[in-house]
């Protein structure tokens, strides 16, 4: 029977009915440990990991027997590609699986930032009144870095909110029917950061998004404008961030992700204009419910010798041998 291997806190139904049929080893905490991962590795036929499991080539070259990775969650930052298609290994990603999620995660923080709403309740539950205006954000203009899956999904949020919906995205094809339907206007990156009253991240962390917003990007924005991020959390200089709060030109943030996951308490924990969430944009039990049964379908079509649809990498079957 082959072994199918769970290094991290994945779990539910789909997973359970998948392990009626195959056996499945699963330590959570694996991931913290190279020597547990080999040994786990060793008789493995396929791996599910979030995005903690370094899936490397020495990830590889300890799994002899792997055919297939499954991320759990659409982020593919701690997978090397290149390195599971020399090893003729299938990777699947649900890419899209938590849309809605992330878009209505992304919505909400915008929200209670222009209504103050976590200021209020404080203040109010300390016994003070205080009824200070606060903002629309019907009228204004959201901004997105991405037009991908999470990003058109917060675009139609934010489209029935009354927005004008701007995307930067040079990968997306400019005459896309979707764009056009859901009515996002693409345009080039300082554009989209000029014009949005709210700005939200929808991007991998690679090399060419590396504190792409800092200092000298966080001051194109409108002054007061609000930055979510539901991306990853290099994109953003936090440093600059800080500094941009603390002088008005941002007037507030939401960050689900950070540069450090889980950062240490600092400054942006204590400041009044910032949300923070551990994470957690993607996480709904309706996501986590489809991400597993997608898993569960790809692991067990790869393991009955067919070939994964949900494939990210160059192989939807597994190579034995591949080409250097």
């Amino acid at each position: 029977m082959s072994t199918i291997v769970i290094t991290e806190d994945v779990s539910g139904p789909a997973y359970a009915e998948l392990g009626t049929s195959w056996s499945i080893e699963r330590d959570p905490e694996a991931w913290k440990s190279r020597v547990l991962m080999q040994s786990l590795l060793a008789d493995a036929h396929a791996v599910i990991v979030r995005n903690r499991t370094q899936v490397d080539q020495e990830f590889f070259d300890g799994a002899p027997h792997l055919k297939i990775v499954a991320r759990a969650g659409v982020g593919l930052d701690n997978i090397d590609l290149a390195a599971a298609d020399r090893a003729g290994v299938v990777v699947v990603a649900p890419l899209g699986a938590n849309a809605t999620s992330v878009a209505e995660h992304a919505l909400a923080m915008a929200l209670s930032l222009s209504k103050r709403l976590i200021a209020s309740d404080r203040s109010t539950r300390e016994g003070r009144w205080e009824r200070m205006p606060t903002q629309e954000l019907g009228g204004k203009t959201w901004g997105l870095l991405s037009a991908g899956a999470t990003a058109r999904a917060t675009a139609r949020l934010a489209r029935g909110l009354g927005m004008r919906v701007i995307a930067y995205d040079p990968y997306v094809d400019p005459d896309s029917a979707e764009i056009a339907e859901i009515g996002i206007e693409l345009a080039p990156f300082e554009s989209v950061l000029a014009a949005s009253d709210v700005l939200s991240v929808h991007l991998p962390h690679n090399e060419s998004t590396h504190n792409l917003l800092n200092a000298d990007t966080l001051e194109l924005l409108p002054a007061g404008a609000l930055l979510i991020n539901v991306g990853r959390g290099e994109v953003i200089d936090e440093l600059a961030l800080l500094n941009a709060l603390n002088t008005g030109r941002i007037g507030g943030a939401g960050l689900d992700v950070r540069a450090v996951e889980p950062p240490e308490i600092g400054p942006l924990e204590k400041h009044p204009h910032v949300i923070l969430t551990p994470h957690t944009a993607g996480v709904t039990v309706q996501s986590q419910d489809r991400i597993g049964r997608i898993l569960c379908e790809q692991i067990a079509l790869v393991l009955a010798g067919m070939p994964a649809t949900y494939a990210v990498g160059r192989h939807s079957v597994p190579v034995t041998e591949v080409a250097s």
